[in-house]
């Protein structure tokens, strides 16, 4: 009877600490990936145009903005539905992403200050990966106001997200390269937000479009590049951790 019990805690373990490794690792690593990989695709079936030229062939990493692939049509007027099923599905699917943060904190229960800053940093970023999936939900040339209000937003509730992240990091025994990267997203972010802040609007000048239309990819693949290495430092704390 005591090795049955203790075949099934083993079990149980195995099984807790494989659901942790798919929300915590594996999800993550799917989800950056799958975001290249879908821009990539809707990128190629652009038709063209940009606010500036509705004339432009194709799609332009410097004068067009990543919402544009989501938009039902493309700024030359025609359609652009696959372009749109691709992004926008991409964008949805951040929502897992803040989900998987939810089970982050346990990965630092051995430290309670550790576990109470998870928690706040998991909060915030659920909050921002919402917001990233609401631009997958409001496409720009249906919902414009709303898709503007999840597409400013998002970067800005990613900042006290990655500042808490940053403490955890630093104080847990995860190899400090990871908290480098997590700094590096920081500093990039909260760049982006205060350019947005001083910044012109896009629909004055083709310059700051481009200027606004380039940045905009540059924080949109260290975002990526960011969570996609976050996983690795999950990975490596759910090895030595017992999570039952």
């Amino acid at each position: 009877m005591t090795e049955l019990r203790y075949f099934r805690k083993i079990t149980a373990a195995i099984e807790q600490k494989t659901m942790y490794r798919f929300w915590t690792v594996q999800l993550l690593r799917f989800v950056s990936l799958f975001f290249i990989f879908s821009v990539a695709i809707a990128i190629y079936f652009y038709p063209g145009g940009n606010i500036h030229d509705p004339a432009q062939a194709g799609y332009s990493v410097t004068h067009n903005f990543l919402s544009d692939l989501g938009g039902y049509q493309s700024r030359s007027g025609s359609g652009n539905l696959p372009s749109a099923i691709f992004f926008n599905f991409s964008m949805l699917l951040f929502a897992g992403v803040g989900i998987s943060f939810l089970f982050v904190p346990r990965l630092f229960k051995e430290d309670p200050i550790n576990h109470a800053l998870a928690m706040i940093g998991s909060i915030f970023f659920l909050l921002g990966t919402i917001f990233f999936a609401g631009v997958g939900l409001t496409p720009h040339d249906i919902y414009r106001d709303m898709h503007v209000f999840f597409a400013i937003n998002a970067f800005r509730l990613l900042i006290p997200a990655s500042i808490v992240y940053l403490i955890v990091l630093l104080r847990s025994p995860i190899e400090n390269r990871y908290a480098f990267v997590v700094m590096f997203f920081l500093i990039c972010t909260f760049s982006y937000v205060v350019y947005q802040l001083v910044s012109g609007s896009p629909m004055e000048s083709r310059e700051e479009m481009i200027r606004q239309a380039t940045i905009q990819k540059l924080i949109a693949l260290v975002n990526v590049v960011s969570i996609f290495s976050l996983s690795f430092a999950f990975s490596s704390r759910l090895k030595h951790l017992e999570l039952d």
